[in-house]
């Protein structure tokens, strides 16, 4: 004999609770496996928006499909590896000249003294050997630096798996209608993956749009300063500009604490945190909201949770796909009757019907 149907809503509260302490453990053990499988997905999203785009182009258009996605495939691949080198290279060249920077940090420190009439030796007893010389900046350029180099492996797995996702993507309503003779069950899953694909498409699109511009905006300013490994700091706000809220500015830490090592000079560095955060508030309150808008309707608090619990799983990969993933739970939840509460709760406005449309005809 069953429960009692009063007992219904605590037990299916509970074995969600069971279900989603489940599926957190096997993403925590099966990261390996998942992460490279997850960030294939995205790419193909990336890729396929760029082959509609070169679609649209006057004479790009007439070349079949299957030549476009040759075309975007190879220049995914040779910006994976390309990005590998410049990581691999920068990473060497900042561990060769952290003495140089440690050495300037120490002379700025001793003209500080100076300026206010202090000891050098008190300031430097005080603060260097107190703080500055516990940190090895070697080994925090390694640590730091290091855990993208550390992703070879990974990049190599999401290569070869975008690779054939591209080439069977086509083939997928087909598969899906086999998979599920039934028509309804088959219609109600091709139009989830439909939303999915035409929603995260687009976000995805748009946003890699906004952080190539960005990039191209911090290069300028990274490479008029004289700013040491512009083209790979730009590459790094690019990328963590994937990461809401905190991603961005994140990104114009690392160049900005550099520069204060490498032209011990605080108002130089001033100058550069100036410029690169009157770029992001120009990307971010201008471009974004104009481009990406509220397409996603994901609540602000919601990102910040999914952003938490994702790099609490998957680190910085987990953050720069937080807001897709979170936004395929979404689409999913609120395609299921059982499921659409969820999908209410994680929404930043409730999508009620027209009252126009409900209204009788006449």
């Amino acid at each position: 004999m069953g429960p009692p149907v009063k007992d219904a809503p605590f037990l299916n509260l509970v074995l969600s609770v069971v279900a989603i302490i489940a599926i957190g453990w096997l993403l925590v053990v099966g990261r390996a496996i998942l992460l490279p499988i997850v960030m294939a997905v995205i790419s193909v999203y990336i890729m396929v928006s760029a082959v509609e785009a070169l679609q649209r182009m006057p004479g790009l258009g007439r070349l079949p499909p299957f030549a476009l996605k040759m075309v975007v495939l190879a220049a995914f691949i040779l910006s994976f590896f390309g990005l590998a080198l410049v990581v691999a290279g920068t990473v060497r060249e900042i561990v060769a000249v952290a003495p140089e920077y440690e050495a300037n940090l120490l002379a700025l420190l001793e003209g500080i003294a100076d300026r206010f009439g202090l000891e050098t030796q008190t300031l430097r007893t005080g603060l260097w050997e107190a703080a500055l010389e516990r940190i090895d900046l070697q080994a925090v350029a390694l640590t730091t630096l290091g855990g993208f180099a550390s992703m070879g492996v990974t990049v190599f797995l999401v290569v070869i798996y975008a690779g054939f996702l591209l080439a069977e993507r086509a083939n997928f309503p087909q598969k899906l209608s086999a998979a599920l003779p039934h028509a309804e069950g088959a219609a109600k899953a091709l139009k989830v993956v439909t939303d999915i694909n035409r929603q995260i498409r687009q976000y995805l699109a748009v946003k890699t749009l906004i952080n190539l511009i960005l990039g191209c905006i911090s290069y300028a300013i990274l490479w008029a300063l004289g700013v040491d490994f512009a083209f790979f700091w730009a590459i790094v706000i690019a990328l963590l500009n994937y990461i809401p809220y905190v991603g961005s500015y994140l990104g114009v830490a690392f160049p900005v604490v550099l520069s204060l090592g490498q032209f011990a000079s605080v108002p130089t560095t001033l100058v550069l945190l100036a410029l690169l955060v009157s770029a992001q508030v120009f990307v971010g309150n201008l471009l974004e909201p104009r481009w990406i808008g509220r397409q996603l309707n994901m609540s602000p608090f919601v990102v910040l949770v999914a952003l938490s619990v994702w790099a609490a799983l998957w680190g910085i990969p987990g953050a720069i796909l937080a807001v897709p993933m979170t936004s395929i739970l979404i689409i999913v939840t609120s395609n299921f009757e059982q499921t659409r509460f969820i999908a209410v709760l994680l929404s930043e406005r409730v999508v009620t019907p027209d009252p126009v449309e409900a209204r009788p005809a006449g």
